[in-house]
């Protein structure tokens, strides 16, 4: 039932579609997924997950419906992205449907109720479940490694985990932060003020990176994410570049997600699990569709992976047919757990 509704909800705007299903969820009308398989347990940076399949940040930007969506399935929820300050984001229109190819393009830029809201709806958060805070900066801040500790401090005790932000392509001059030296400023600043929080607050810290990275990038960002104590990196973000498409709007400004991106952000993600050689823990996003995918990604480095645009055309009760998926592919491998499965491909 609740596929058919997803269905239905394409004959709106996409970003009227997306309002009214947070609407909906916030009145309780969301899917329940029952209890999830044993195999599926897994660890995730000290996070004990019930499962690996994660929401990505973009779909609840406000930490307004993350119970409702692990109530569904998810076995983690990443709220945001949020700045300190209130923002209105780009101009609308500013996401598309690409239906014939499963996916969609965003020019969001950010777009919400800032840091303060965001901290309200977030207590309890932990009590929920693993609830993460995804935190960017403002688009005209002066300071923007500012911002990012900003968020940190702000939130310290209310997110299960933070993913720092850095490769949307929708704020101008954002992807510049993950350059070797910015990227060593900021997240030097962000290990600085993390340890002089209060300790009983302490949660992992990770780097969400663009799939558009050239030769030796890879490298140098898991040195660098290593030697500032974080826990791992999230590949990855959309990407800028266009694969042949098919869509009449594939010519779109903005970041593009779902089915193709699945190649080329899972091959990214092997390159980090090479460079990590286990000092990381990876979480794969990027064209997750099927429990193929997910176990796609699992043997190319992931620990737990995050899925969003493919919801828009298979529905809620997706998250329930990866997961069952997922657990007759690794038994029929021979593995398990998902952990016995990682990095095998």
């Amino acid at each position: 039932m609740h596929d058919l509704a997803a269905r239905a909800l394409h004959a709106l705007d996409p970003e009227d579609a997306h309002g009214l299903t947070i609407r909906l969820l916030q009145a309780g009308l969301g899917p329940r997924g029952g209890a999830d398989d044993p195999i599926l347990a897994t660890d995730l940076a000290g996070l004990k997950l019930a499962n690996p399949v994660g929401l990505a940040a973009g779909f609840d930007k406000n930490a307004e419906v993350y119970r409702p969506m692990l109530a569904a399935g998810f076995g983690f929820v990443e709220c945001g992205t949020v700045t300190p300050l209130p923002q209105a984001g780009n101009p609308r229109p500013r996401l598309f449907r690409l239906s014939q190819d499963r996916a969609v393009i965003n020019r969001m830029g950010f777009n919400n109720a800032g840091l303060e809201a965001f901290a309200a709806r977030l207590a309890g958060a932990r009590a929920a479940g693993v609830v993460g805070a995804n935190i960017g900066a403002n688009k005209d801040a002066a300071d923007r490694v500012g911002d990012y500790v900003t968020g940190l401090e702000r939130l310290w005790g209310l997110a299960s985990y933070f993913t720092i932000n850095i490769s949307s392509p929708n704020t101008p001059g954002l992807r510049a932060l993950q350059t070797r030296a910015a990227l060593e400023e900021l997240l030097g600043r962000l290990a600085e003020a993390r340890d002089a929080l209060p300790p009983a607050g302490r949660a992992p810290m990770f780097l969400k990176v663009a799939p558009d990275l050239e030769d030796g990038e890879v490298e140098a960002i898991v040195e660098t994410v290593a030697a500032h104590g974080l826990e791992g990196i999230i590949v990855s973000n959309t990407t800028i570049s266009r694969p042949p498409l098919a869509s009449a709007q594939a010519g779109e400004t903005g970041g593009l997600s779902g089915a193709p991106l699945m190649g080329l952000s899972t091959q990214v993600l092997a390159r980090f699990h090479t460079a990590a050689a286990g000092r990381l823990a990876l979480v794969g996003a990027g064209g997750i569709a099927s429990g193929a995918d997910a176990y796609a990604k699992i043997r190319a480095g992931a620990r737990a992976v995050q899925l969003y645009s493919a919801m828009v055309y298979e529905g809620s009760g997706l998250v329930g047919r990866i997961k069952r998926d997922l657990a007759a592919r690794l038994r029929a491998d021979g593995f398990s757990s998902v952990a016995a499965a990682v990095g095998t491909a």
